[in-house]
């Protein structure tokens, strides 16, 4: 989602987003003269926006511990404004789909069977069996004796339940499509069964860039903190789909801005204009 440049050999772009993403913060500090990337908590005497001082560090690869002064000895670098990191929002889709998984293999389970088969006695129920395995082994069934109708009962069943399944199947497009829309990806969640305008398709487009631009600009200014403090010249951008997408967004609004060429041409002055 986002490309790193000038870290340093000590700081893996990787560890940086899975710090942020799953913990919301991090910070920088160093340690024996090399900058690394640590994740704890924060704490201290809040300033006067209740804002922590102190973030603590412990790791135990370096056999290192310490209370750091914020501003001062590290500088933090946040995921989003609430420090609140990707993995809520991930756990909230991953329940409902996990959820929506398993409603579909019951519904898929339950969707064979067309009819209950009851039976009144043992002789009857072993009947039924021997009748429905011919059936399922491609073979003729025959049933030889009256008491075998009389004492077996078949009770049709809805056939709500191809409804279901649809609706299930629908429900997980839509969850998945929730999903990249809060991530900043364009993914139609429109439950219509018939074609889609253009209108209708580009609906959700403004409601992409607001978390992504949180971000970013959050990873932006704890960059900035961090060089003002040790001196750095790390920086942070759009990658992949997300940049593509600002792009786009990007000559859109300049093809808005800019509006229609008047007719006629371009403007010009008179032959006999004077200064």
């Amino acid at each position: 989602m986002f490309e790193y440049e000038g870290l340093p050999e000590t700081i893996p772009a990787r560890m940086v987003e899975l710090y942020l993403q799953i913990n919301g913060h991090l910070c920088f500090a160093r340690h024996a003269g090399e900058l690394y990337v640590y994740t704890g908590g924060m704490g201290g005497e809040p300033d006067v926006y209740y804002r922590p001082t102190v973030y603590t560090v412990a790791n135990p690869a370096q056999d290192w511990s310490k209370n750091l002064i914020i501003g001062a000895d590290c500088a933090v670098m946040r995921n989003d404004s609430l420090y609140l990191g990707l993995l809520p929002l991930y756990r909230r889709y991953a329940h409902a789909l996990a959820e929506n998984e398993l409603s579909l293999h019951v519904t898929d389970i339950n969707s064979r069977m067309i009819s209950l088969i009851s039976a009144s006695d043992d002789r009857t129920i072993e009947s039924a069996r021997k009748y429905l395995e011919d059936i399922e082994r491609g073979k003729l069934g025959v049933i030889a004796e009256n008491a075998f109708l009389e004492g077996l009962k078949a009770q049709p069943l809805t056939s709500s339940g191809r409804n279901v399944l649809m609706d299930l199947m629908e429900y997980e497009q839509y969850l998945k499509s929730g999903w990249f829309n809060e991530i900043g990806l364009d993914s139609n969640y429109n439950m219509k069964r018939e074609r889609l305008n253009t209108a209708e398709v580009e609906m959700n487009n403004d409601a992409l860039a607001p978390l992504v631009d949180d971000m970013l600009r959050s990873r932006e200014e704890g960059l900035e903190e961090a060089n003002a403090l040790f001196g750095t010249s790390m920086s942070v951008k759009l990658s992949s789909a997300w940049e593509q997408n600002r792009l786009e967004t990007e000559a859109m609004l300049d093809a808005i801005e800019e509006g229609p060429e008047p007719e006629g041409g371009e403007e010009g002055g008179s032959d006999d204009e004077t200064e």
